[in-house]
């Protein structure tokens, strides 16, 4: 279903990466452009970047190249949070999407410096799509600023700490929740802010957005944590890592089968969240049955 409903928008979100890493390659010195490169265009679920899409569409908004575009920048940040992931000084992974890691090729240092240099070219990306789309000024500043609160202390980089204090330790479900909404979360709501903002949606509809991408943002977490458990390296295209490095996951707290009834209420409740704020929005209903349903 998932591929019916969005096999197309996949295809334009493709396009819209390789028009932001044009920009890119003028904006970066080549040392820096290249693992950046390496991480934007090495494939992926893009589930940021078509959340996006598919909100401002729910919530009335006329789709063209541009919106495309504003999703693209925010896989941009996803791209910068995987490259640091990776690093050997945090997660220390060769492997992933079935390829290499940046700085298995370019070295660590570079690639640290690649990924900190997508941050702002995110929000300059950003500020260029919104100003095609005709966004208002104000709602434009507001876009930029959701963008980087979710990815700062407060959301994605303040969640990648708390993963690495938590390593050794035993967190209980509020705290694995914090931080997984946090790490993951923060990013996956902000992207379907971000498309209802575009499209003038009412506060209503964008807190209806909210509570569907914190559902969403913790049952893919949970799936995670059950593919680590449950799949090989060669069927996940990356090399599972927190039980290398000793960390809590919903799986260790709860076992596989409350882990994956978990993953399925939190989608419905996900959805029950956008009923409840009046979307009607098949492709955001069929996103949170692929984020359960996926197998990487």
């Amino acid at each position: 279903m998932i591929e019916a409903l969005l096999g197309d928008e996949k295809v334009e979100v493709e396009r819209a990466l390789e028009r932001a890493c044009e920009w890119l390659s003028d904006e970066l010195p080549d040392e820096l452009f290249q693992p950046a490169l390496h991480a934007v265009l090495s494939g992926g679920k893009r589930l940021r970047p078509l959340l996006c899409v598919v909100a401002y569409r729910a919530c009335g908004g006329r789709t063209g190249p541009a919106v495309y575009d504003l999703g693209a920048a925010i896989e941009l940040i996803h791209a910068y949070s995987l490259m640091h992931d990776d690093l050997p000084c945090m997660d220390d992974a060769d492997l992933r999407r079935g390829q290499p890691t940046p700085h298995t090729i370019f070295g660590e240092a570079v690639t640290a410096r690649a990924g900190t240099a997508l941050i702002p070219a995110a929000s300059l990306w950003a500020l260029t799509a919104s100003d095609a789309l005709g966004v208002d000024e104000a709602v434009s500043r507001r876009i930029v600023s959701e963008l980087n609160r979710a990815a700062g202390a407060g959301g994605m980089v303040g969640g990648q700490a708390l993963d690495l204090l938590g390593e050794g330790q035993h967190l209980d479900s509020t705290e694995l929740d914090r931080q997984h909404g946090m790490k993951t979360g923060a990013l996956l709501t902000v992207s379907l802010v971000i498309g209802g903002l575009a499209a003038g949606a009412s506060d209503t509809a964008i807190a209806g957005l909210e509570s569907f991408g914190r559902g969403i943002g913790l049952a893919f977490q949970v799936t995670d944590d059950i593919l680590d458990a449950t799949e090989v390296a060669a069927d996940l295209g990356k090399h599972p890592s927190d039980g290398l490095h000793d960390k809590s996951t919903y799986v260790s707290l709860y076992g596989l089968e409350e882990a994956t009834r978990r993953a399925r209420v939190l989608a419905e409740e996900a959805t029950e969240a956008l009923r409840g704020a009046g979307i009607d929005a098949p492709a955001l209903m069929a996103l949170a049955s692929y984020v359960v349903e996926r197998k990487r």
